[in-house]
């Protein structure tokens, strides 16, 4: 099958598995796993960060942030279609105890304007602001500029308020803008990022930041059940994540692109190729299409061997990652000309 539903399906490669395989491991709970500590080394290093731990998954790494910033009954500001809010189940009212307050984000961007107009201080009926929460690359798709985290940064810095930085995919960010992803971290305190989204690794993320805070925060992943002991064997798939995968990144872009500009010429399909900042490619068909029928193109897709999401909202996203290459691209496009263009 080949599958574009999301770039958290890729499997591991076959050095992964050997280096799996192989993998020297201890007891990370004693922090004594050369496998973890060398990987939680080499992340911290890649994004320019004092420390970072091993985390088993990108909501854990999000969730993990807030507990550790944000003391129980503040409140938390993040962009309204932000993954912590639309996909972490509501976690962090039942982990961290925090009031969540949200801002129109249009792709992703918080602009400071509307950023300083929501913070608040502690009064008799308003809960203290405690934490700013970014995400990069979006997950609506979208890379954001250095200049609009900038200005977060700003009105954070006045406020003497923490940035916590969504990176799940922080590689991909980096490639779609062109600059080193340590760049994109100096703007944020802490980072969480995935190793599993698009990086081949089967399991994990690492959340990075100031050495102080990955302490509290390695003591508060023992409460959340995050001592995972030989995790070297995961650990192993994840050097090699970091260190073979985020630089061909931009190969999984090009072929969003390609994608993108050949659904474009389907009748009835509504897409902008050039808002295709990263791996994920977003459209509508057709304007007012009924539900019934636009659900009847996951089945007819599946009957051809490819399995794509059901639509959102009339919405579609396919995603390409390391095992879409050209033949993939080409029968994904051959598949959606007859689904798209009248077959049902």
């Amino acid at each position: 099958m080949i599958d574009i539903r999301s770039d958290t399906v890729t499997q591991p490669t076959p050095a992964m598995r050997k280096a799996m395989a192989e993998a020297e491991v201890g007891d990370d709970v004693y922090g004594d796993d050369p496998t973890v500590n060398r990987l939680e080394r080499l992340g911290a290093e890649m994004l320019g960060k004092e420390g970072a731990v091993f985390v088993p998954s990108g909501t854990f790494g999000n969730q993990l942030a807030l507990f550790t910033w944000a003391p129980r009954g503040t409140e938390v500001i993040l962009g309204e279609e932000c993954h912590i809010i639309q996909h972490e189940a509501g976690a962090a009212s039942t982990i961290a105890g925090v009031q969540t307050r949200t801002i129109p984000a249009p792709d992703g961007v918080l602009t400071g304007t509307a950023l300083e107009a929501r913070l608040r201080k502690r009064e008799l009926h308003t809960p203290a602001t405690s934490l700013i929460c970014l995400e990069n690359a979006h997950s609506l798709g979208k890379a954001v500029s250095l200049k609009a985290m900038n200005e977060v940064r700003a009105v954070a810095d006045k406020w003497k308020l923490p940035v916590h930085l969504d990176g799940a995919r922080i590689f991909n960010a980096a490639a779609a803008l062109k600059t080193d992803p340590k760049n994109i971290a100096a703007l944020v305190d802490s980072v969480m990022f995935c190793l599993s989204k698009g990086l081949c690794a089967p399991v994990g993320s690492l959340l990075a930041g100031p050495r102080a805070f990955v302490d509290e925060a390695r003591m508060k992943r023992k409460i959340m059940g995050g001592g995972m002991r030989q995790a070297g064997i995961l650990a192993a798939a994840g050097i090699l994540a970091l260190t073979e995968h985020t630089g061909r990144l931009e190969e999984d872009h090009q072929q969003a692109k390609n994608l993108a500009a050949k659904l474009a010429e389907i009748p009835g399909i509504i897409i902008k190729p050039e808002e295709a900042d990263i791996n994920m490619v977003f459209f509508t068909w057709p304007p007012g299409a009924d539900e019934t029928r636009a659900a009847k193109i996951t089945d007819y897709f599946k009957s051809r061997g490819i399995l794509i999401n059901a639509p959102d909202r009339g919405g579609f996203r396919f995603v390409t990652h390391y095992w879409i290459r050209d033949r993939e691209v080409e029968t994904i496009l051959a598949v959606s000309r007859e689904a798209f263009g009248g077959a049902l």
